[in-house]
């Protein structure tokens, strides 16, 4: 049984390398796909799987406005040339859901009156050579990876055995089938962050901050730390573990390594709407990862509403808090404004306008206020981006098979590109079990692949 797995070729082989240096037992060819002869790859062997992940940038909606090329639109084709020559029992193909609205270009622009045209086409012709054929959007968080990834699924197979889509193994946390234990909860952004790492204040920059990212910042913590009823919480003294806001805050004291932090993310990206928070809890699963470095932790240190100690009034002056060495130099106090448009402000500005509710900075978690002290912001690291699509941790990233390293941007690339583990992984056990006996828990163990 022979088994076939796709990759993209990208022009700086960067794809290949990463690919080559995690499947050593791979062939790899870098070339253009329409030079490949499928019988002599497959080295007259029987095909049990061929996997296709066609180019979706030109179908995306990401593209926006900008032209699309017909030429990769048309990669898809690629599909019915294996199809023919070696027959595989089983064809998956996955991309984004717009690939259904696959039609003709004219001068870079999809022909709206056209769309879905060609997709049809292509599929009837999948279906005239011997394919049953059915397709869903999948998400990847109902399979146990910590994003919410939607991806278009279609499966192919010309054996005379029914086509199965595999069972979502997790759901959202209150959902009935995950309170009753008959699916795990969805694996939030929360699991794949290392808490361990600095997280620099917003106000300590060689280079400040744009003014669309503080207000992004500014938004985020608003929604997802001071208007949430329960925000996350870390605690950053002992184990940098998270702590579950349904049981009692552990103990504050004056000791400056011990942080509590309310984290969010958002996206690093410029806003579709105006006003609209372009981020996210982390006690969700990540949104969709792209090749670009999109998103940031945004860290709100918080501390008790003391007068004296560690917290203080805000009708105080700043009391200047020192932390030990490894840490913030000084913790500032940043206050936010959470109504109108409000993007917050230093305490070393005079205080806006006070209005009969508290609205500047304090968070309340089960009756005890806390006051913002300081902000901080990091980019997420490629290990996080790659743990948030599901890729083992042992998975190779930052390095090729020669020892020679990749660039941070190369590693996001690659990453935005890549399908979802857990998703392959479902949709392959489902349809050919036969293929999963050994080491079905790792899909790296299919040897005998073709990766062009």
């Amino acid at each position: 049984m022979f088994g076939i797995n796709f990759i993209k070729f990208m022009p700086s082989d960067y794809a290949i390398l990463m690919h080559k240096t995690n499947h050593p037992y791979t062939q790899h060819y870098c070339e253009n796909v329409w030079a490949i002869d499928p019988v002599k790859a497959c080295h007259g062997q029987k095909v049990g799987l061929a996997w296709f992940s066609p180019d979706c940038k030109h179908f995306s909606k990401a593209k926006g406005g900008k032209p699309v090329s017909k030429k990769i639109r048309g990669l898809a084709w690629i599909v019915l040339k294996w199809a023919a020559k070696v027959r595989p029992r089983v064809i998956i193909l996955e991309n984004v859901d717009e690939f259904q609205t696959w039609g003709p270009v004219r001068k870079g622009k999809p022909v709206k009156k056209l769309a879905g045209t060609t997709f049809h086409k292509w599929e009837s012709q999948l279906h005239s050579l011997g394919y049953e054929i059915e397709h869903r959007e999948l998400r990847a968080c109902d399979y146990g990876a910590p994003t919410i990834r939607k991806r278009f699924s279609l499966i192919a197979r010309n054996d005379g055995k029914p086509i199965v889509w595999p069972e979502p193994t997790h759901g959202a946390p209150g959902s009935p089938k995950v309170k009753s234990g008959k699916l795990k909860p969805w694996r939030t952004a929360a699991e794949i962050i290392d808490w361990s790492l600095p997280c620099s204040s917003i106000f300590e920059r060689k280079k400040p901050l744009a003014e669309n990212t503080m207000r992004r910042i500014a938004r985020g913590i608003q929604k997802f730390v001071i208007d949430n009823p329960e925000p996350f919480i870390v605690n950053y003294k002992f184990s940098n573990e998270a702590e579950n806001t349904n049981q009692p805050l552990s103990t504050i004291t004056a000791v400056n390594s011990h942080y509590v932090v309310a984290p969010s993310l958002i996206q690093y990206h410029s806003e579709t709407v105006k006003n609209e928070v372009r981020g996210q809890s982390i006690t969700e699963p990540i949104m969709t990862v792209d090749s670009s470095p999109r998103y940031a932790l945004v860290s709100a240190f918080i501390s008790k509403f003391y007068k004296t100690g560690i917290g203080q009034s805000m009708s105080e002056p700043l009391h200047t808090v020192t932390t030990s060495p490894g840490h913030f130099a000084e913790i500032q106090a940043f206050l936010i404004k959470y109504y109108g448009q409000g993007t917050g402000q230093k305490v070393s500005d005079p205080l806006d306008t006070v209005v009969s509710k508290d609205r500047f900075g304090l968070v309340t978690i089960h009756g005890v206020d806390y006051q913002i002290v300081d902000i901080g912001m990091r980019m997420l690291t490629p290990r996080e981006l790659y743990a948030a699509q599901g890729a083992p941790a042992d998975y190779i990233i930052d390095h090729d098979y020669t020892g020679k390293t990749y660039p941070k941007n190369k590693q996001v690339a690659r990453c935005g590109n890549m399908v979802p583990p857990p998703f392959a992984k479902a949709l392959v056990m489902a349809n050919l079990p036969e293929l999963c006996v050994r080491h079905c828990s790792d899909m790296t163990d299919l040897n005998n692949t073709v990766a062009v």
